[in-house]
This record gives C-alpha cells, structure tokens and sequence, in this order.
C-alpha cells in the first residue's frame, strides 16, 4: 500500500481540529501519516494537539513557538522541514474541513493512472447553518491559468513524490517564492511550469468549511464578491500574479510586462489573450472588465 505524507497546517483552530483529524485518521485503503505544523496561536492549539494526540504513532508534531503570519507560509515551513521524499504522494490539508472517508484513496487512483502527476478536485462548501454549495474548479485548464488562479482549494491537493521533491527545492532555493501568499496557487504554477500534469476532478470528497476566518474561501455570494474586489483594489492580486510572473515566465514571455506597464495598449493585449487567462467564462468576464477599467 502506497503511503502518504498529510500536511496539515494549524492557527487557533482548537474549535474544529478534532472532526479535521479524526476524518483524515478514518481514511480508508490507504496508509499515512499527519505532520502537523502550528502557527502560533492563541487559542492553546499546539498544547491541546500534543496532550490529545502525540501518543498516535502516526500524527507528528512539528516543533513549536514561530510565527508564519499566513496559511501558505506554515504550509511552506511543511513542505521544507517534513521528509517528504520517503512518501508515494503528498498531501494538503486545512484545519477545519470534513474529509469523505475515501477522499485520499481516490486521488490515489488517479495518480496512478500515466501521466498523472498531481490532483485537486471540487469541494462541497458549507455553513454552520446547514447551507451547502458545490464549488466547481473543473474548467479544462488553458495556457496561462496558473497565472490568474489555482488549481482548486489546497485541501484538495495530492501530489506525487517527484513533484514534492522538486517543490521543495524550489522553496529552499529562492526566498522570494515563500513571499506568494497561497500555497496552492504557487505549487499549482510550479507544476504547470516545469511540465507536471495535473488532474483536476470535477467530483468532491469533503466538506470545505466556511467561517470569517478563512484567508480566501468560497466565491459564493455577495460578501465573498467583495472581498475579492477589496483585494483586487488593494493591489494583493496584481502583486501576486507579478511575484508568479517573476519566478516563472519573466525571461520568455510579455505577459509580466503588460501587467506592469499598465497603460492601454498592454491591458488590451491581455484583453485579447483572455481566452487564455482563465478558465471559467465568470472569471474571464470580470478579469476582462477590472482590464478595461484599469482596477488590475
């Protein structure tokens, strides 16, 4: 049985860490083990993890006391200090979701089919007032969407040995690439980049919590709309996407170049090429109008 290494990634998530875990414990046909790592909390995450859990052989611990300040920066500490290389797949994990009990063995049997080097599907979001709403990252990817977006929620993520060896090479070697705020996104672009294929599962093994304190979340109504629009605003997004743009593609391509340069001409040539850019015609549309009105 192939083994897999669950990156599990903690800030104050006392409240719901016990579903998380006992979802991930439950597994089915698969063998594996948890590395936990907890941003420093508030809440007396870490003291509750090790006194409940570190007499179970296979939840690890990692050591505690620093701050990451972000989810993707305690998923990078994961990747970087964890010994992924003795692991088939790796895999993601938020503090707060519900896992169907063969989430893992299912994306295990898509990795092995050829050719195949990493998985994310779509996820089922829900409320703690029994709302629920099927998140569909499923679109065929295009040329330059690792740009604009990731592959889906991390939670999904599992990926082969090769790739994580490879990603976690990358994140030891340049600095600037654990200033990318999503974790997700960044992997997601490395992959595309350096030609690992990645399968994106239009069906959904778990249950994608939904509170104030997701960093990002699901796009589902209006008050996540505007959280969009705020970071659009603010400048996080465009930063984002050009931090991408100068580890990936800055020596061969224009596209970092138009988006700097932010005048008229190189907004509509990215007009132009949106075909490109995203993968959901919702996500073109908008993505065409923050171009036209120059909010990108």
């Amino acid at each position: 049985m192939e083994k897999i290494a669950v990156l599990l990634a903690v800030y104050n998530g006392r409240e719901w860490i016990d579903e998380q875990l006992q979802s991930i414990l439950e597994q089915q046909n698969v063998e594996l083990d948890i590395y936990i790592s907890v941003d420093l909390s508030s809440d007396g995450s870490y003291d509750y993890l090790v006194e409940k859990y570190s007499r179970i052989s296979n939840i690890l611990i990692l050591p505690y006391g620093k701050k990451f300040g972000s989810a993707g920066r305690n998923f990078y500490r994961l990747v970087s200090d964890v010994k992924i290389d003795k692991y088939s797949y790796i895999s993601f994990s938020d503090q707060d979701d519900i896992w169907h009990k063969l989430k893992l063995s299912y994306a295990v049997d898509i990795l092995k089919k050829p050719n195949i080097d990493a998985y994310s599907s779509n996820v089922v979001a829900f409320w703690d007032d029994g709302k629920k709403c099927l998140i569909d990252k499923a679109q065929p990817q295009v040329e330059y969407d690792y740009l604009f977006e990731a592959a889906g929620p991390g939670c999904t993520c599992v990926f082969e040995n090769k790739l994580a060896v490879d990603f976690k090479s990358f994140l030891l070697k340049n600095t600037v690439a654990t200033s990318v705020e999503l974790h997700d996104w960044l992997l997601y672009a490395f992959a595309r980049v350096n030609g690992f294929s990645w399968y994106i599962d239009n069906n959904a093994y778990m249950q994608y919590r939904q509170h104030s304190n997701n960093q990002v979340g699901a796009n589902t109504n209006l008050k996540a709309g505007l959280k969009r629009v705020k970071l659009v605003r603010e400048g996080w997004y465009r930063n984002e996407i050009l931090k991408l743009c100068k580890l990936f593609i800055i020596d061969n391509e224009d596209i970092y170049f138009k988006l700097k340069n932010n005048n008229f001409s190189n907004r509509f040539n990215l007009l132009l090429r949106i075909i490109h850019l995203r993968r959901r015609n919702r996500d073109r549309i908008v993505l065409g109008i923050l171009l036209i009105f120059n909010l990108l």
